[in-house]
């Protein structure tokens, strides 16, 4: 904690706090606005099994005839204290349900993680030893077009290939461990490409230095010189692309879990929307702001302690200064 101030520590947890009670209250009030009314369109759905004694209770429990700052009121107190809430739909905790779909998304988040950063390093070391007609060409435009392709189009692509043509897996097992990974393939590589951009043109700028040329008189090769000295310093600037791709990740997810019939927190999401379930909508919009806000604040908390040139400068005594009696020949020939 030497490289952080606590003064840095509580300013950015504040921060970070507000944009999540905003972020909740913005949510809290779009889905208000929405078309529809959750009692008639949700408790009162034959479908649904509902009871008058039920929807009373749900009504009363989320006190829906009251004003609407009442009901923000409420919501805001009992979310700062983990209650969601009640599913209108299945008359369960969200929270029980959140956690259900929870370990599927999360899998699949951190295996396209992985991939995303496999991918982006491979481009980043092909584009320095490969030779300048490939690595500056074709190797470079890889992360344009990987982020001018839609992550449906190539879920699409990837199950007919993957499932339908190679066999390699399933529809009917989309928590298989091939499945799985090329569901994390097909949402890793727009990530991939934003992280490899970055990537690319920080190992360029490294290159170009005073250090990188020593290292190459030396003897060093191009594959020693990436590895031991370019890919260090260039990793850095990749934490604040690894932070902003968490949301897309997150966004990602729920694209590609309905593309391979994962049954996730996209699905979750996507029974919500279409029964007008407003408690499940507002948990998971909210839990992925506190994720998205969190992995931000550790970013910038990170940073000072990676990184000595953004800590508090120490103070350096003035130079002294040179006396007005001192002859200029001998400052220039003290030079």
């Amino acid at each position: 904690m030497r490289a952080l101030s606590w003064a840095f520590v509580a300013r950015r947890t504040g921060q970070a706090a507000v944009v999540v009670l905003l972020a909740y209250v913005f949510t809290f009030l779009v889905i208000s606005v929405l078309p529809g009314d959750p009692v008639s369109s949700t408790l009162r759905d034959p479908q649904n099994g509902f009871s008058e004694e039920e929807i009373d209770r749900i009504v009363g429990y989320y006190h829906l005839n009251d004003p609407l700052p009442a009901q923000l009121w409420l919501s805001l107190t009992r979310f700062l204290t983990g209650d969601l809430g009640m599913s209108m739909r299945a008359n369960v905790d969200v929270s029980t349900l959140i956690g259900d779909a929870l370990p599927s998304t999360l899998q699949l988040a951190g295996a396209a993680l992985v991939v995303s950063l496999v991918l982006a390093l491979a481009v980043a070391y092909a584009t320095q030893v490969l030779p300048p007609r490939y690595g500056q060409g074709i190797v470079r435009a890889l992360p344009s077009l990987s982020l001018s392709v839609p992550t449906f189009v190539i879920g699409i692509l990837l199950v007919r290939v993957c499932a339908f043509q190679l066999g390699w897996f399933t529809i009917m097992e989309p928590d298989a461990p091939v499945a799985t990974l090329v569901a994390a393939v097909a949402l890793g590589i727009p990530v991939s490409a934003q992280i490899a951009e970055v990537l690319v043109t920080n190992v360029d700028h490294e290159r170009a230095q005073d250090y990188a040329a020593v290292a190459r008189s030396r003897g060093l090769t191009t594959s020693g010189l990436f590895w031991r000295h370019l890919l260090k310093p260039s990793s850095l600037p990749v934490l604040t692309v690894l932070a902003l791709a968490v949301g897309e990740l997150v966004g990602g997810s729920l694209i590609t879990e309905s593309i391979f019939g994962r049954n996730g927190v996209g699905s979750l999401v996507q029974k919500a929307v279409t029964s007008q379930d407003l408690p499940v909508l507002q948990a998971v919009v909210s839990l992925a702001a506190v994720v998205f806000v969190v992995v931000n604040l550790v970013t910038d908390l990170l940073y000072p302690v990676l990184d000595a040139r953004l800590r508090r400068p120490s103070r350096v005594r003035p130079a002294e200064p040179v006396p007005s009696s001192t002859p200029a020949v001998e400052l220039v020939g003290a030079r």
